[in-house]
């Protein structure tokens, strides 16, 4: 990939979380990912998988301790993120680039009306007078399908759905260049969801916005990415333009998450499922992670991490499988 089109460049990133009851937790095992200017790009994984994990560190919003980055390098523009003090990361967060928090009741202050928090964020980065700045918080509340009378309301006025409104709207409303979303729709309706989902395509159309789309939702990522990144204990298993790995999944647990999905194509009653959990990040394995769990596994899954491998142009696997016919 060419590096200089890139927005975001995360290189062998490794975190893990430290605690005297559960000692060391590996939540991210050198994980890498490039995204390019004006791309999307889903992260999909069981809940545990490291996703939020890695969102929360290109911001440096891990909570030290017990969060630690103990080895990698976040490049944004160039510029390595894990080395800005507090004063250059907090130019970039909220403006330059900003992130949708999964849960609303602890991303919104309690004590403060949604109004204010929103204009909080464009008076610090925008330059703007007070007033103004809440005259562009009424217009993103606006945008995401709450009236600006509203604005001087508190966030336990508010449903959770509405929450979730208010902090996409907080997030959205400095239009950053680099937007991660982390499950933004998870506690939107239907209708909601789509004119949220509306939204960021159109900034990312208008204003050709880089977005990391954290979720659980295949359809969303078929409908929203240029990409997608599978996702398993603490590392990328699988990534490649969607097309690609939509109609030919190569890994095995890409193939279950796939399987697991509603279709009215089978005559079976009950979903399919993943046998097993995912491994324990305080003693995860030497040899692939997914092993465990696999059942097309063959002799040399459990002797060592298989390395990746280019199936087709720009779809990589992480399996001792991959490009093997196998039904």
């Amino acid at each position: 990939m060419n590096q200089n089109n890139n927005i975001l460049s995360i290189k062998d990133l490794s975190v893990h979380y430290i605690t005297k009851e559960t000692g060391i937790c590996k939540a991210v095992n050198k994980f890498s990912l490039d995204i390019k200017k004006g791309e999307a790009i889903g992260l999909v994984g069981e809940t545990g998988a490291g996703k939020t994990t890695v969102a929360l560190s290109i911001l440096k919003l891990l909570q030290t301790p017990p969060g630690k980055v103990v080895s990698g390098e976040i490049f944004y523009k160039g510029k390595d993120i894990l080395k800005m003090n507090n004063s250059e990361i907090r130019k970039i967060r909220g403006e330059e680039i900003s992130m949708i928090f999964q849960d609303p009741m602890t991303a919104l202050n309690p004590i403060d009306s949604v109004g204010k928090q929103i204009a909080e964020v464009i008076y610090l980065h925008k330059k703007v007078s007070k007033r103004e700045a809440m005259k562009l918080a009424a217009d993103a509340l606006e945008l995401v399908g709450i009236p600006k009378e509203r604005m001087n309301e508190y966030p336990n006025q508010f449903s959770g759905g509405m929450k979730q409104r208010v902090v996409i709207a907080t997030a959205l409303a400095c239009s950053p260049q680099l937007l991660l979303a982390d499950e933004p729709t998870t506690a939107l309706d239907v209708t909601i969801q789509a004119q949220v989902l509306d939204l960021m395509n159109e900034l990312k159309k208008n204003l050709n916005t880089s977005l990391l789309l954290i979720t659980h939702d295949l359809g969303v990522v078929a409908e929203m990415c240029d990409r997608v990144a599978i996702m398993y204990a603490g590392e990328i298993v699988e990534i490649g333009p969607v097309k690609s790995i939509f109609r030919n999944p190569q890994h095995p647990y890409t193939r279950g998450l796939f399987e697991a999905l509603p279709s009215n194509k089978s005559n079976s009653k009950r979903l399919k499922q993943i046998d097993g959990l995912m491994p324990d990040p305080t003693n995860l394995p030497p040899y692939c992670k997914f092993e465990p769990r696999c059942s097309k596994g063959s002799k040399g899954c459990g002797a060592q991490c298989p390395e990746f491998i280019e199936v087709s142009e720009g779809h990589w696997v992480r399996c001792h499988l991959a490009g093997e016919k196998w039904g």
